[in-house]
C-alpha cells in the first residue's frame, strides 16, 4: 500500500481492503483513483463492482471491508471529507497512508457516525 501511494504521486492513491467480515483485513486491491487529485479520491463504481465480483469468483468468502487512500500532504488521520464520505460505506477500516514527511506513515481507523477511533495494524505472514 505504500508503494502504490508512492507510485501515484502527486495523486493520492487508493484501493480496497478484502477480508472475511468480522475477520482481519486479509487483502489490499488497488484501484485508480478516480479524481486524479493530490486532495481527495474516490473510486469508480465499476472498478468497485469488479473487484466484488473476483471475490464471489473466487469463493473465499472474502468481502470489501475497508479503503485505503493516501495523504499527500497531511497526516494520517481522517480529514473531515474522509469522515464525511465515511457516512456512506459503513462498518469499514479506513487506512491511511500519509505521505508527508519523507518516511511513510500508515494508521487505521473506524468512522462511525462522525466519530474517529484507531485501530491497530498487525502485520501477519511477514
Amino acid at each position: 500500500m505504500v508503494g502504490h501511494s508512492f507510485d501515484h504521486l502527486p495523486e493520492e492513491a487508493c484501493g480496497l481492503l478484502v477480508g472475511v467480515p468480522g475477520g482481519p483485513v486479509s487483502g489490499f486491491r488497488p484501484t485508480t483513483n478516480a479524481d486524479h487529485s493530490a486532495r481527495t479520491y474516490s473510486i469508480d463504481g465499476r472498478e468497485l463492482l469488479a473487484v466484488e465480483l473476483a471475490l464471489e469468483a473466487e469463493g473465499t468468502g472474502q468481502e470489501i471491508v475497508g479503503v485505503m487512500h493516501s495523504h499527500t500532504h497531511t497526516d494520517a488521520y481522517p480529514s473531515p471529507t474522509d469522515v464525511e464520505r465515511a457516512a456512506l460505506l459503513g462498518d469499514w477500516h479506513f487506512l491511511i497512508v500519509s505521505l508527508r514527511h519523507a518516511e511513510a506513515q500508515a494508521r487505521c481507523y473506524r468512522i462511525t457516525e462522525g466519530n474517529v477511533t484507531e485501530e491497530p495494524i498487525d502485520l501477519l505472514g511477514g
